[in-house]
């Protein structure tokens, strides 16, 4: 399949439509990850719909000293790979057909929970990312819109866009896509050399520990709440030797788990990828409420974002996980 290449708002338009529009948003660069959200967006559109794919660096998202001007353009690969994955069509505006008046005075602020997090660590950087997205929603006016769950803080906030200015249109986030080793993919992993690359496999460790230590906690858990109630029952299982294990499952359960834990365990891996050469600096590692990215207390159940932020020599890389609390059960 070839998509066609469409450079301004007017090419867009004048396109025939039927069916449902489904938008996978890009900075270019792509990946398998974005391949997969394409092909996501393809099942959604349905074999009567159209598959739109938008490439665009928008530099209201790039503060000072970030690499805006080193960001990876490869437009001619982008309409390949976006074709082969089932769209059929990439618009690629610039600049000046996405701000005509130079950067615009007005803007959508991500409010407060555009603050926590990346939004600390890069002001201003959601207010951008939203002002853009509200543009290239009006642009393509699309039924349905596809972003990654790596970015989980961008995709709450343009949930909450979405909801709060009733924009009308679907919101699907897409699982993020791993290389075999574990690393989230990235457009930016290309700037790792192979020893930063080791290095930066402590990003997704790490998450993997905390979702682990959840998962054993939630196990420890299931197994105390197993503990028989009444003392008859307990010496009945006393008499087949399993009151020991109860009592250790319920001992565990109460006393070692928890958010708390889960920070641990993922502090852990990255403590130690501090020392490595190259060593990791540490961002940020949050477990949150995806709700408005606040951390979560240890009383804490129901949907929650493990998240982690890091340098690895020049680059800066992001990964999460979502984790349930309070089902008794393993992590999701």
């Amino acid at each position: 399949m070839t998509a066609s290449l469409l450079r301004t708002a007017a090419d867009l338009r004048a396109r025939a439509r039927a069916g449902r529009r489904a938008v996978v948003m890009t900075m270019g660069a792509l990946h398998e990850g974005h391949a997969t959200l394409i092909r996501t967006a393809r099942r959604i559109a349905g074999p009567e719909g159209e598959v739109v794919v938008t490439v665009f660096v928008n530099p209201l998202q790039f503060g000072a000293g970030e690499d805006l001007d080193r960001y990876p353009r490869t437009l001619d690969a982008d309409v390949e790979l976006a074709g082969k994955s089932g769209a059929d069509a990439v618009f690629a505006p610039s600049v000046d057909e996405v701000y005509p008046g130079g950067e615009p005075q007005v803007r959508i602020s991500a409010g407060p929970m555009g603050e926590r997090l990346e939004g600390a660590a890069r002001p201003g950087h959601f207010d951008g990312m939203l002002t853009v997205v509200a543009k290239l929603l009006h642009f393509t006016r699309p039924d349905v819109a596809l972003y990654g769950q790596k970015d989980a803080q961008q995709l709450a906030l343009i949930r909450r866009m979405v909801r709060d200015l009733n924009f009308g249109v679907e919101i699907v986030g897409v699982p993020t896509v791993r290389e075999e080793d574990g690393l989230a993919l990235s457009s930016r992993n290309r700037y790792l050399s192979p020893a930063e690359r080791r290095t930066a496999l402590a990003l997704s460790q790490a998450l993997f520990a905390g979702r682990d230590r959840h998962a054993a906690q939630e196990a420890l858990r299931a197994r105390a709440r197993e503990v028989p109630a009444t003392r008859a029952r307990a010496e009945a299982l006393s008499a087949i030797g399993e009151s020991r294990a109860a009592a250790d499952a319920h001992a565990v359960a109460t006393t070692a788990g928890g958010p708390a834990a889960v920070r641990a365990a993922a502090r852990l891996v990255l403590d130690e990828a501090a020392r490595l050469d190259p060593p990791l600096r540490l961002d940020y590692l949050a477990l949150v409420d995806p709700s408005d990215f606040t951390e979560i207390g240890d009383d804490f159940t129901g949907e929650a974002v493990l998240a982690v932020a890091a340098r690895v020599g020049s680059t800066r890389l992001i990964d999460n996980l979502p984790l349930t609390f309070g089902t008794f059960g393993d992590a999701s």
